[in-house]
């Protein structure tokens, strides 16, 4: 016992690092969009494509990730992830046009998927034990959620000093290391009972939902009305039926639909695509707002989105306990008008509004978000049988990053077409934040109509340390299975 003790401490390690690392790539990139457009002469339609090439792929392969770990190996999959990351970061550090930078951030989103499902589920296989597992994954999910925080100043400092380049290499030596260790210390292990991969399912999806996300992304600069723009959406609805009827008739699918009939399970994932959609969907343009509205420097820029990511990392330990105390839904409900009222309190500030009448707004949105997320993952795993966990947790993930890729979308094209309308980018601003916020308030009504209680303690929801629900359980907690 006396030998393994180290082997577990360098696996917390190098998993913690590896997530860390993968966080950090989620904030640490809008800190630089301004230095981006600037450099690579790029419009906001870029600037969408830079964040939602990397969340697409992500929200699209995290579920298949899990079982690809378990089917050939956490290990392998594992430093596969870190390896095709790692050299992604690289090529989008040295990207000279947009569309080589795309093309990394495509990659990189690849790598996340791969080393983000499999570093937990090494984790698991680690600790078979579940009060020793339940205490790594707490210090597994505070420590990397700290990549959340930090990516904002990171990239603000980098951008700043270096120019958005140094944004990406920064996870270069992080990879070497990560490669390095891990090839020497980090054991196999693998389930021979896991389902078969479902290429079918993962295949149409990431299809539907980029069919989407190009109308979307482009219809704000081509047209709404233009061919590629109509066929697109007719492309994603075609492929999302036949995504749909695949998954009806597979035997082990990617998504099994039979989950929501669970009225819970289904009302918590609809809200979770609402959390993704308006958080992520905001935060792509505070910096933005900051630097080309205020005229503040990419560095002060940085710092001013702070509150955010503070309010979310000091508040989310306290959701799942408060969420086991009084029920999903009073907790997921408060959190989501919350975050609403401050996001329609942020579509009235202007280029003359002084900070000390903006980082509150900025804080209570964090606040309302922290407040939602742990407890959704949770009621959705509250849903299913317990042998189905880690199954609900990853669909949780991967709804919210389905919300988060729209969210990047369709806000960017609002902020498009009133630019298109004669508008200012300011005005444009508030009115992303105003649609932000009122899709958030609507789904607040609809979880506290909706969104059934919990009548017993939610231990599910307990070892939430992050304000990331990856960071707490993925899809790939299948040695708890």
């Amino acid at each position: 016992m006396a030998g393994v003790r180290p082997n577990r401490a360098v696996l917390l390690t190098v998993t913690c690092l590896g997530q860390f690392m993968v966080l950090l790539d989620n904030t640490i990139v809008g800190a630089a969009l301004p230095d981006m457009q600037h450099r690579l002469h790029t419009q906001l339609t870029g600037l969408q494509w830079i964040v939602d090439a990397y969340v697409l792929l992500v929200a699209m392969l995290l579920l298949s990730g899990g079982v690809f770990a378990d089917r050939f190996g956490r290990k392998r999959l594992y430093l596969a992830g870190v390896a095709v990351f790692t050299a992604a970061s690289v090529l989008c550090s040295l990207a000279p046009t947009l569309g080589w930078l795309v093309a990394g951030r495509v990659l990189q989103g690849i790598g996340a998927a791969a080393l983000s499902p499999a570093s937990l589920a090494l984790l698991a296989a680690a600790y078979p034990v579940p009060q020793e597992r339940v205490r790594a994954i707490g210090l597994w999910a505070g420590l990397s959620g700290i990549g959340l925080a930090a990516g904002p100043v990171a990239g603000g400092v980098l951008a700043d000093a270096f120019g958005w380049p140094a944004i990406f290499l920064v996870n270069l030596p992080v990879g070497v290391v990560l490669l390095a260790v891990g090839l020497r210390h980090l054991r196999e292990s693998r389930n021979p009972d896991s389902p078969a991969i479902d290429v079918p399912g993962t295949v149409l999806s990431v299809l539907a939902v980029g069919a989407l996300t190009y109308g979307l992304i482009e219809g704000g600069a081509r047209g709404w009305t233009a061919p590629t723009i109509l066929g697109s959406f007719a492309a994603a609805v075609v492929l999302l039926a036949a995504f749909l009827a695949v998954e009806a008739r597979r035997a082990a699918p990617m998504l099994p639909l039979r989950l929501f009939r669970q009225r819970l399970f289904t009302v918590s994932n609809t809200a979770m695509v609402v959390v993704g959609f308006a958080l992520m969907g905001s935060s792509f343009f505070f910096s933005q707002f900051f630097v080309y509205v205020q005229g503040s420097s990419i560095l002060r820029a940085a710092l001013q989105t702070l509150p955010v990511s503070l309010a979310m990392v000091v508040v989310s330990p306290y959701a799942g306990r408060l969420a086991a105390r009084y029920g999903f839904r009073i907790v997921v409900t408060v959190g989501l008008a919350v975050a609403g009222l401050g996001l329609l309190a942020l579509g009235t500030v202007h280029a003359d509004t002084g900070y000390g009448n903006v980082w509150w707004r900025l804080t209570v949105v964090g606040t309302g978000f922290a407040l939602t997320l742990s407890p959704l993952t949770g009621a959705a795993i509250h849903a299913v049988r317990p042998q189905e966990g880690g199954l609900a947790s990853g669909i949780s993930s991967t709804t919210r990053q389905i919300g988060a890729v729209l969210g990047v979308a369709v806000l960017g094209a609002i902020v498009r077409t009133r630019q298109a309308g004669g508008a200012s980018f300011e005005t444009g601003l508030d009115t992303a934040f105003l649609a932000a916020g009122t899709v958030t308030v609507a789904a607040a009504a609809f979880t506290g109509l909706w969104l059934s209680r919990s009548k017993s303690a939610v231990e599910s929801a307990v070892p939430h340390r992050s304000a990331d629900p990856d960071a707490v359980t993925t899809p790939n907690e299948v040695s708890t299975r």
